[in-house]
């Protein structure tokens, strides 16, 4: 009888103790996701050069990892919760890692590809299960912090993808910015064994099968659709078809999961406001943000004049402010509340993004690193406390599924984000051009009108005065339209601040169901916390 009461205690205590080391192996393994969304930008002249590729081929290199990731999403955080969550990270770091070691010496476009697409299934593992493991793991009082350090590593990663990647291609071969990923999986399975613990749910519900293709189809067709739309145009019948079915997929799929005894994802969840509203404010954060680090990559390298490295380079602020919103935001939230913190931030983003309208092709790098550190610091207020609003509505056994429809709500909103606020520069682009190419002929006219990068690029095979006007008349366009563009964003983020201070809770709620205690905390204060304690 004492020994099963003690080693249960023991090993409870051992794994609070270690907290803080479990947070940073789950934080090194979040790094190399965050790193591989936005490293292989930079590095796609690279490949086209190496490969001969077509824009088609190119594109596809980098959106096979986000269809894959964003549609197995769900089912993988699903599975973690089943079978273990320590397991699927495992498990997801070793697919990644070999993965990432043979795209880094493909012999092919193909086999890039394919390459790409499992990486996405390693990540689709990864990441959901170092948000879960972290919820497992840290006392309610103590889980604010932590989730803060981790969307702020999240933060970190997606800004450091373009530096990481342009030094790397600049003193070693294309395959290197995929390379780096193997040492990072290697140190942090390594690790892992040793310091990251196992969690489960106690009393797992039959696996919802047709729940997981119905969410795996849904997803996929949506986010392929969106990815399509800015290429084929929002009206082009397949990209209609695309919204139509994944549309109607999603409706099937949520009437299965209200109809089914053992739901894959459990809609009350959204009953809680909570998590309804955490993940609204997550959603509307990455479609502002992607959609504007979309425009503001092109205006740096084809407007100012940046090398991919320096653009990147420049970029720091996003990454550096996104760490320290997102880490101071937890001392925020104790004495105001979620709501007014997530609110005022998305009110900020809105407002920063605004000023951007006001930029001109000269302006500064100072106006424009000090814009873009504030507004990571906004935005790292917005993320951090969302996260947390939505991990700390659901129960602990449900933390999987739960940490999986965040991140889902990431991706698919950033790359809606992206074709949006990439449509709106494009429209607004071409119709500013028109008098700059009318003197041009009809196929470099319609090249110079569709992109800045093409107007640049022709504009040095004209002579003077020829060339600079029609680089001048570009740079001028693109940054009048990215100004429309940011006003889109901005409109979208203080629209969201208001539907946040109307809808989102200020404190935490009692959870939605009883949980079972598999949780480590150390003594009886730090189990009474766990069950009500206001963040």
């Amino acid at each position: 009888m004492g020994t099963v009461d003690v080693q249960p205690v023991a090993a409870e205590s051992a794994t609070y103790r270690r907290r803080w080391w479990t947070l940073g192996i789950l934080s090194m393994s979040l790094l190399i996701i965050g790193l591989d969304n936005t490293i292989l930008n930079v590095a796609i002249p690279t490949l086209q050069r190496e490969f001969d590729a077509t824009a088609t081929v190119l594109q596809w290199m980098v959106d096979a990892y986000i269809l894959v990731f964003a549609g197995l999403l769900l089912l993988m955080g699903s599975l973690g919760d089943r079978y273990g969550r320590k397991r699927a990270l495992q498990i997801g770091l070793v697919v990644f890692g070999l993965a990432s070691f043979f795209a880094a010496f493909a012999q092919s476009s193909e086999q890039l590809i394919a390459a790409r697409a499992v990486m996405g299934i390693g990540g689709a593992l990864i990441m959901p299960s170092t948000l879960s493991i972290l919820t497992h793991v840290f006392p309610r009082e103590e889980r604010g912090k932590a989730i803060g350090i981790w969307a702020g590593v999240a933060g970190l990663g997606i800004g450091l993808g373009p530096v990481t990647g342009g030094l790397l291609l600049e003193y070693f071969w294309w395959g290197s910015v995929f390379f780096i990923n193997v040492p990072i999986v290697v140190v942090a399975l390594l690790a892992g064994l040793v310091l990251v613990p196992e969690s489960r749910d106690p009393h797992p519900r039959s696996l919802d099968i047709l729940g997981a293709v119905l969410s795996i189809s849904a997803v996929t067709v949506l986010v392929f659709s969106i990815i399509e739309a800015p290429v084929r145009g929002w009206t082009d019948g397949l990209v209609i078809a695309g919204f139509a079915v994944g549309v109607a997929l999603m409706a099937a799929f949520i009437g299965w999961e209200i109809k089914t005894d053992h739901p894959m994802l459990n809609l009350d969840f959204f009953k809680n406001p909570r998590f309804s509203a955490g993940a609204g404010a997550i959603s509307i954060g990455f479609f502002a943000l992607f959609g504007m680090v979309f425009g503001l990559t092109q205006y740096l390298q084809f407007v100012q004049g940046f090398t991919p490295l320096e653009a990147g380079l420049r970029m720091l602020p996003v990454a550096v402010g996104m760490a320290m919103g997102a880490g101071l935001s937890h001392r925020i939230v104790g004495r105001v509340g979620s709501k007014r913190v997530v609110a005022a931030g998305l009110v900020c983003v809105g407002g920063i993004m605004a000023t951007i309208a006001l930029w001109q092709p000269d302006t500064t790098y100072v106006v424009i690193g000090v814009t873009l550190f504030f507004l990571a610091i906004s935005m790292g207020n917005v993320m951090a406390p969302s996260t947390d609003a939505v991990m700390g509505a659901v129960p602990e056994a449900n933390a999987g599924i739960a940490s999986a429809m965040n991140d889902v709500t990431r991706q698919v909103s950033g790359a809606f984000g992206v074709a949006v606020i990439g449509s709106v520069i494009n429209t607004a682009y071409s119709g500013r051009m028109d008098a700059a190419v009318a003197s041009l002929p009809p196929e470099a006219a319609e090249a110079a009108s569709d992109s800045v990068g093409a107007a640049s690029r022709i504009s040095s095979m004209l002579p003077d005065p020829l060339g600079a006007e029609l680089a001048a008349a570009a740079d001028v366009a693109f940054t009048d339209a990215l100004g429309i563009a940011v006003l889109v964003s901005a409109g979208v983020a203080v629209a969201g601040a208001m539907l946040i201070a109307r809808f989102l809770p200020a404190r935490h709620l009692p959870r939605m169901a009883p949980v079972e205690s598999h949780v480590r905390v150390a003594n009886s204060e730090d189990a009474e916390a766990e069950r009500g304690s206001p963040s």
